[in-house]
């Protein structure tokens, strides 16, 4: 699932009060709610053409803030951590360490690998999916809410890739009450047949990574690339 690279709202979201309080990003959150509504829109309306990769050139027409925004947080590697501190880092790992641990065992997995997916989806917690009032959606994982999906979600607007490259599209993703809930799914997930690969590979970083792969996990062609580098750098520290 490449962790999401714009901003998020919820298809059903309440009207926000008039008071101003940070949201996503550090911005009050009527703002962020008109600033990444802007950035959906813009995406519906194919002006961020399919075919055409994420860049500064192609988000032209949007605002300057929200362009601003979308670029923010679409950065493309951040897989070594760049866009978290040691301390981002270390609470993150810390928060999701017995979860990881729980997964890993129903999986036959190391906990770090799956760490290492979480902080590489979410960018170490910094750039949780959000609903449009900034509230975490806890999808720890990028999970999409295909059709069989009968929980909560919220529309996305985030790049996937094609033969064409990168491109930015909408998608429907599952929203959580908790981050444990978030890791029970990825669990279920990776237990179907789909995903047998990733089962009992162990601390085989690059056997998991390409069971994600064939099971067709995330489109990025440097997933595989991305998350091993993430668990490089959890082993080295």
């Amino acid at each position: 699932m490449l962790r999401p690279e714009a901003w998020f709202a919820s298809p059903a979201s309440p009207a926000l009060p008039s008071a101003i309080a940070p949201a996503g990003d550090g911005l009050p959150s009527a703002e962020f709610r008109s600033l990444h509504e802007e950035i959906v829109r813009y995406v519906r309306d194919g002006e961020s053409a399919a075919a055409e990769p994420m860049t500064a050139g192609a988000a032209t027409s949007l605002g300057a803030e929200a362009r601003a925004l979308l670029l923010r947080s679409g950065g493309d590697d951040d897989t070594a951590g760049e866009g978290a501190d040691a301390e981002q880092r270390r609470r993150f790992v810390e928060q999701v360490a017995p979860l990881a641990r729980e997964a890993g065992a129903r999986l036959g997995v190391a906990p770090e690998i799956l760490t290492a997916q979480a902080a590489l989806e979410s960018g170490w917690g910094q750039r949780p999916l959000r609903a449009a009032d900034g509230s975490d959606s806890h999808n720890l994982f990028g999970l999409k809410a295909g059709a069989g999906y009968g929980g909560a979600s919220v529309a996305a607007a985030t790049t996937e890739y094609g033969a064409q490259g990168a491109y930015a599209t909408v998608e429907s993703f599952r929203r959580y009450d908790s981050a444990a809930e978030s890791f029970r799914d990825v669990t279920r997930l990776l237990q179907s047949p789909r995903y047998r690969a990733v089962q009992g590979t162990g601390a085989d970083v690059g056997a998991y990574a390409a069971g994600l792969v064939q099971g067709g996990y995330a489109t990025d062609p440097r997933y595989a690339e991305k998350l091993q580098a993430v668990v490089r750098g959890l082993r080295q520290r």
